[in-house]
Protein backbone atom coordinates (compact mmCIF):
# COMPACT_ATOMS: atom_id res chain seq x y z
CA UNK A 1 0.00 0.00 0.00
CA UNK A 2 2.90 2.45 0.76
CA UNK A 3 4.51 1.40 -2.31
CA UNK A 4 1.11 3.00 -4.28
CA UNK A 5 0.90 6.07 -2.42
CA UNK A 6 4.91 6.70 -2.83
CA UNK A 7 4.16 5.78 -6.78
CA UNK A 8 1.10 8.01 -6.86
CA UNK A 9 2.63 10.76 -4.96
CA UNK A 10 6.03 10.49 -7.47
CA UNK A 11 2.89 10.60 -10.61
CA UNK A 12 1.38 13.77 -9.31
CA UNK A 13 4.60 15.69 -8.54
CA UNK A 14 5.95 15.32 -12.27
CA UNK A 15 2.78 16.26 -13.77
CA UNK A 16 2.54 19.40 -11.73
CA UNK A 17 6.88 20.19 -12.76
CA UNK A 18 5.32 19.78 -16.36
CA UNK A 19 2.17 21.73 -15.77
CA UNK A 20 4.98 24.69 -14.46
CA UNK A 21 7.08 24.46 -17.19
CA UNK A 22 3.97 24.66 -19.67
CA UNK A 23 2.83 27.47 -18.05
CA UNK A 24 5.92 29.75 -17.92
CA UNK A 25 6.78 28.67 -21.50
CA UNK A 26 3.40 30.51 -21.96
CA UNK A 27 4.20 33.72 -19.58
CA UNK A 28 7.62 33.84 -20.94
CA UNK A 29 6.70 35.13 -23.97
CA UNK A 30 6.51 31.60 -26.11
CA UNK A 31 4.31 31.36 -29.04
CA UNK A 32 0.97 28.90 -27.93
CA UNK A 33 0.66 25.72 -30.25
CA UNK A 34 -2.38 27.13 -31.88
CA UNK A 35 -1.58 30.71 -32.60
CA UNK A 36 -0.02 31.38 -36.23
CA UNK A 37 2.09 34.29 -36.65
CA UNK A 38 3.75 36.01 -39.49
CA UNK A 39 6.92 38.02 -39.35
CA UNK A 40 7.42 41.15 -41.47
CA UNK A 41 10.76 42.62 -42.35
CA UNK A 42 10.84 45.96 -44.46
CA UNK A 43 12.76 48.56 -45.12
CA UNK A 44 12.03 52.00 -43.44
CA UNK A 45 9.66 54.38 -45.13
CA UNK A 46 12.83 56.50 -46.88
CA UNK A 47 10.85 57.63 -49.22
CA UNK A 48 6.49 57.85 -50.82
CA UNK A 49 6.72 54.68 -52.14
CA UNK A 50 7.89 53.01 -49.32
CA UNK A 51 5.56 54.46 -46.93
CA UNK A 52 2.80 53.32 -48.64
CA UNK A 53 3.96 49.93 -49.06
CA UNK A 54 4.54 49.46 -45.05
CA UNK A 55 1.08 51.03 -44.03
CA UNK A 56 -0.80 48.56 -46.73
CA UNK A 57 1.13 45.47 -44.89
CA UNK A 58 0.48 46.90 -41.61
CA UNK A 59 -3.09 46.93 -42.87
CA UNK A 60 -3.42 43.96 -44.42
CA UNK A 61 -1.91 41.73 -41.33
CA UNK A 62 -4.02 43.77 -38.95
CA UNK A 63 -6.99 42.61 -41.17
CA UNK A 64 -6.11 39.16 -40.87
CA UNK A 65 -5.60 39.33 -37.35
CA UNK A 66 -8.77 40.39 -37.15
CA UNK A 67 -10.41 37.87 -39.56
CA UNK A 68 -8.03 35.01 -38.26
CA UNK A 69 -6.60 35.52 -35.42
CA UNK A 70 -3.05 35.54 -37.16
CA UNK A 71 -0.30 37.37 -34.85
CA UNK A 72 2.31 39.49 -36.66
CA UNK A 73 5.12 41.31 -36.12
CA UNK A 74 6.50 44.16 -38.42
CA UNK A 75 10.38 45.14 -38.02
CA UNK A 76 11.62 47.99 -40.41
CA UNK A 77 15.64 48.92 -40.92
CA UNK A 78 17.38 51.22 -42.79
CA UNK A 79 20.48 48.81 -43.59
CA UNK A 80 21.00 45.43 -44.15
CA UNK A 81 22.72 44.13 -41.29
CA UNK A 82 19.75 46.09 -39.13
CA UNK A 83 17.63 43.66 -41.45
CA UNK A 84 19.53 40.61 -41.61
CA UNK A 85 19.32 40.98 -37.17
CA UNK A 86 15.86 41.62 -37.68
CA UNK A 87 15.50 38.29 -39.47
CA UNK A 88 17.30 36.63 -36.86
CA UNK A 89 15.15 37.51 -34.21
CA UNK A 90 11.89 37.05 -36.24
CA UNK A 91 13.72 33.61 -36.50
CA UNK A 92 14.00 33.31 -32.99
CA UNK A 93 10.68 33.82 -32.54
CA UNK A 94 9.60 30.73 -34.07
CA UNK A 95 7.16 32.60 -36.60
CA UNK A 96 5.50 30.56 -39.13
CA UNK A 97 6.34 32.82 -42.39
CA UNK A 98 8.21 35.93 -42.95
CA UNK A 99 7.80 38.72 -45.50
CA UNK A 100 10.56 40.18 -46.75
CA UNK A 101 11.41 43.06 -48.68
CA UNK A 102 15.45 42.87 -48.95
CA UNK A 103 16.93 46.71 -48.63
CA UNK A 104 19.77 44.79 -51.37
CA UNK A 105 19.30 41.65 -53.00
CA UNK A 106 23.07 40.42 -52.59
CA UNK A 107 23.66 41.03 -49.02
CA UNK A 108 20.21 39.29 -47.69
CA UNK A 109 20.67 36.70 -50.19
CA UNK A 110 22.04 34.60 -47.37
CA UNK A 111 19.32 35.91 -44.64
CA UNK A 112 17.17 34.24 -47.02
CA UNK A 113 18.79 31.05 -47.24
CA UNK A 114 19.03 31.25 -43.63
CA UNK A 115 15.11 31.22 -43.46
CA UNK A 116 14.60 28.60 -45.80
CA UNK A 117 17.44 26.29 -43.51
CA UNK A 118 14.99 27.26 -40.59
CA UNK A 119 12.30 25.62 -42.54
CA UNK A 120 10.20 29.10 -42.18
CA UNK A 121 8.10 29.46 -45.85
CA UNK A 122 9.40 33.45 -47.14
CA UNK A 123 7.30 35.38 -49.62
CA UNK A 124 9.89 37.83 -50.81
CA UNK A 125 8.48 41.20 -52.03
CA UNK A 126 9.98 43.78 -54.92
CA UNK A 127 13.34 42.71 -54.86
CA UNK A 128 14.49 39.37 -55.66
CA UNK A 129 16.86 37.59 -53.57
CA UNK A 130 19.99 35.97 -55.62
CA UNK A 131 19.24 32.43 -54.97
CA UNK A 132 15.92 30.39 -54.59
CA UNK A 133 15.25 30.78 -50.91
CA UNK A 134 11.74 32.36 -51.50
CA UNK A 135 8.82 30.55 -51.19
CA UNK A 136 7.13 32.86 -53.22
CA UNK A 137 8.04 36.70 -55.12
CA UNK A 138 5.55 39.41 -55.59
CA UNK A 139 6.65 41.69 -57.84
CA UNK A 140 6.10 44.25 -60.07
CA UNK A 141 7.38 43.83 -63.96
CA UNK A 142 10.09 44.88 -63.30
CA UNK A 143 11.49 44.70 -67.00
CA UNK A 144 8.51 45.90 -68.35
CA UNK A 145 8.66 48.99 -66.78
CA UNK A 146 12.40 49.61 -68.56
CA UNK A 147 11.27 48.19 -71.96
CA UNK A 148 7.82 50.25 -71.64
CA UNK A 149 10.24 53.27 -70.97
CA UNK A 150 12.50 52.32 -73.50
CA UNK A 151 10.04 52.44 -76.05
CA UNK A 152 8.42 55.63 -75.21
CA UNK A 153 11.16 57.61 -75.22
CA UNK A 154 12.15 56.22 -79.07
CA UNK A 155 8.15 57.31 -80.09
CA UNK A 156 8.94 61.07 -78.10
CA UNK A 157 12.23 61.82 -79.63
CA UNK A 158 11.81 60.06 -82.96
CA UNK A 159 14.74 58.47 -82.70
CA UNK A 160 16.94 60.71 -81.56
CA UNK A 161 18.39 62.41 -78.67
CA UNK A 162 20.46 63.10 -76.02
CA UNK A 163 19.11 60.84 -72.84
CA UNK A 164 19.97 60.65 -68.79
CA UNK A 165 18.98 57.73 -66.33
CA UNK A 166 18.66 58.09 -62.73
CA UNK A 167 18.82 54.78 -61.61
CA UNK A 168 18.86 52.98 -57.93
CA UNK A 169 20.08 51.24 -55.56
CA UNK A 170 21.81 47.87 -56.05
CA UNK A 171 18.95 45.36 -56.56
CA UNK A 172 17.17 43.30 -59.03
CA UNK A 173 14.50 46.34 -59.45
CA UNK A 174 17.48 48.56 -60.57
CA UNK A 175 18.75 45.76 -62.34
CA UNK A 176 16.04 44.70 -64.19
CA UNK A 177 14.81 47.95 -65.02
CA UNK A 178 18.11 49.20 -66.36
CA UNK A 179 18.24 45.99 -68.75
CA UNK A 180 14.53 46.69 -70.16
CA UNK A 181 15.18 50.01 -71.11
CA UNK A 182 19.28 49.61 -72.06
CA UNK A 183 17.52 46.27 -74.47
CA UNK A 184 14.75 49.02 -75.57
CA UNK A 185 17.02 51.26 -76.55
CA UNK A 186 19.37 49.56 -78.63
CA UNK A 187 16.34 49.01 -81.28
CA UNK A 188 17.59 53.34 -81.92
CA UNK A 189 21.18 54.50 -83.03
CA UNK A 190 20.21 57.69 -82.50
CA UNK A 191 19.67 57.84 -78.92
CA UNK A 192 22.63 58.42 -76.98
CA UNK A 193 22.23 57.46 -72.70
CA UNK A 194 24.78 60.27 -71.64
CA UNK A 195 24.95 59.86 -68.01
CA UNK A 196 23.69 57.28 -65.70
CA UNK A 197 23.85 57.86 -61.76
CA UNK A 198 21.97 56.26 -59.20
CA UNK A 199 19.81 58.48 -57.02
CA UNK A 200 19.09 55.50 -54.43
CA UNK A 201 15.07 55.81 -55.09
CA UNK A 202 15.38 59.33 -53.04
CA UNK A 203 14.08 62.73 -53.97
CA UNK A 204 16.56 64.63 -51.89
CA UNK A 205 19.66 62.27 -53.77
CA UNK A 206 18.12 62.51 -57.08
CA UNK A 207 18.26 66.09 -56.80
CA UNK A 208 21.52 66.30 -55.96
CA UNK A 209 23.05 63.97 -58.70
CA UNK A 210 20.67 65.58 -61.06
CA UNK A 211 22.14 68.96 -60.29
CA UNK A 212 25.70 67.55 -61.65
CA UNK A 213 24.61 66.01 -64.44
CA UNK A 214 22.77 69.18 -65.40
CA UNK A 215 26.38 71.37 -65.03
CA UNK A 216 27.92 68.63 -67.29
CA UNK A 217 26.09 68.52 -70.13
CA UNK A 218 24.52 71.54 -71.66
CA UNK A 219 21.94 69.56 -73.61
CA UNK A 220 19.72 66.75 -72.67
CA UNK A 221 16.93 65.87 -74.13
CA UNK A 222 14.88 63.60 -71.48
CA UNK A 223 15.19 62.20 -68.93
CA UNK A 224 14.47 58.36 -67.63
CA UNK A 225 14.18 57.81 -63.74
CA UNK A 226 13.38 54.41 -62.32
CA UNK A 227 11.04 55.74 -59.40
CA UNK A 228 8.64 58.79 -58.90
CA UNK A 229 10.62 59.89 -55.78
CA UNK A 230 13.29 60.43 -58.16
CA UNK A 231 11.40 61.88 -60.91
CA UNK A 232 10.37 64.37 -58.69
CA UNK A 233 14.22 65.11 -57.15
CA UNK A 234 15.14 65.54 -61.01
CA UNK A 235 12.02 67.67 -62.12
CA UNK A 236 12.82 70.19 -58.99
CA UNK A 237 16.84 70.26 -60.16
CA UNK A 238 16.06 71.31 -63.93
CA UNK A 239 13.55 73.72 -62.26
CA UNK A 240 16.22 75.31 -59.96
CA UNK A 241 18.99 75.30 -63.00
CA UNK A 242 16.50 77.12 -65.25
CA UNK A 243 17.24 74.41 -68.19
CA UNK A 244 14.35 74.76 -71.13
CA UNK A 245 16.10 71.70 -72.89
CA UNK A 246 14.46 68.91 -71.75
CA UNK A 247 11.69 67.77 -73.46
CA UNK A 248 10.19 65.57 -70.46
CA UNK A 249 10.83 63.06 -67.55
CA UNK A 250 9.40 59.44 -67.01
CA UNK A 251 9.18 57.77 -63.75
CA UNK A 252 7.88 54.28 -62.12
CA UNK A 253 5.59 53.39 -59.60
CA UNK A 254 2.40 55.79 -59.84
CA UNK A 255 2.57 58.63 -57.43
CA UNK A 256 0.01 61.40 -56.41
CA UNK A 257 2.18 63.88 -57.10
CA UNK A 258 3.44 62.65 -60.42
CA UNK A 259 0.01 61.94 -61.60
CA UNK A 260 -0.64 65.87 -60.48
CA UNK A 261 2.06 67.13 -62.35
CA UNK A 262 0.68 64.90 -65.69
CA UNK A 263 -2.82 66.31 -65.14
CA UNK A 264 -0.94 70.26 -65.13
CA UNK A 265 1.05 69.58 -68.23
CA UNK A 266 4.51 69.39 -66.13
CA UNK A 267 7.62 68.11 -67.36
CA UNK A 268 6.88 64.25 -65.99
CA UNK A 269 4.64 62.92 -69.33
CA UNK A 270 4.60 58.98 -68.34
CA UNK A 271 5.04 56.76 -65.46
CA UNK A 272 4.85 52.87 -65.41
CA UNK A 273 2.84 51.30 -62.61
CA UNK A 274 4.16 49.81 -59.68
CA UNK A 275 1.85 49.81 -57.06
CA UNK A 276 2.56 49.28 -53.04
CA UNK A 277 -0.29 47.17 -52.46
CA UNK A 278 1.45 43.96 -53.72
CA UNK A 279 2.56 43.84 -50.33
CA UNK A 280 -1.18 42.90 -49.32
CA UNK A 281 -0.70 39.90 -51.91
CA UNK A 282 2.48 38.99 -50.14
CA UNK A 283 1.11 39.17 -46.72
CA UNK A 284 -2.20 37.02 -47.63
CA UNK A 285 0.32 34.64 -49.47
CA UNK A 286 2.29 34.25 -46.40
CA UNK A 287 -0.68 33.81 -43.58
CA UNK A 288 -1.58 30.92 -46.59
CA UNK A 289 1.81 28.91 -46.22
CA UNK A 290 1.28 29.64 -41.90
CA UNK A 291 -1.34 27.70 -42.67
CA UNK A 292 0.80 25.05 -44.00
CA UNK A 293 -1.05 25.99 -47.56
CA UNK A 294 1.25 25.20 -50.87
CA UNK A 295 1.82 27.85 -52.99
CA UNK A 296 -0.03 28.14 -56.40
CA UNK A 297 2.93 29.67 -58.07
CA UNK A 298 6.58 30.94 -57.38
CA UNK A 299 6.41 34.29 -59.13
CA UNK A 300 3.19 36.54 -58.69
CA UNK A 301 4.27 39.31 -61.11
CA UNK A 302 1.82 42.60 -61.54
CA UNK A 303 1.59 44.25 -64.80
CA UNK A 304 3.58 47.70 -65.67
CA UNK A 305 0.81 50.01 -66.82
CA UNK A 306 1.86 53.17 -68.78
CA UNK A 307 0.01 56.02 -67.42
CA UNK A 308 0.42 59.52 -69.36
CA UNK A 309 -2.03 62.43 -69.54
CA UNK A 310 -4.57 60.56 -71.31
CA UNK A 311 -5.13 57.95 -68.53
CA UNK A 312 -4.16 59.63 -65.70
CA UNK A 313 -7.61 60.22 -64.32
CA UNK A 314 -8.44 56.42 -63.90
CA UNK A 315 -5.36 55.93 -61.38
CA UNK A 316 -5.27 59.15 -59.78
CA UNK A 317 -6.51 58.35 -56.11
CA UNK A 318 -6.46 62.20 -53.94
CA UNK A 319 -6.85 60.27 -51.05
CA UNK A 320 -3.58 58.31 -51.69
CA UNK A 321 -0.81 58.24 -49.33
CA UNK A 322 1.71 57.70 -52.47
Amino acid sequence: MKKWLVLCMCLVTVLGLAACSSSKSSSDGGKKDDTLKIGISLPSATHGWMGALIDSAEKQAKELKKSDGIEYVLTNATDPNKQANDIDDLISQDVDAIVMLPIESAALTPVGQKIKDAGIPLVIVDRELENDAATVVVKGDNEGIGVNAGKYFIEKLNGKGKVVEITGPPSSVTEQRGKGFKEAMESSDGIEVIASQSGDFSTEKSLEVMQNILQANSHIDAVFTQDDGMALGVLQAIKEAGRKDIQFITGAGGGKAVFENMKEDGLITATFLYSPTMVKDAVKIAADLAKGGKPTEKMVVKEATQVTKENVEEHYDPESKF
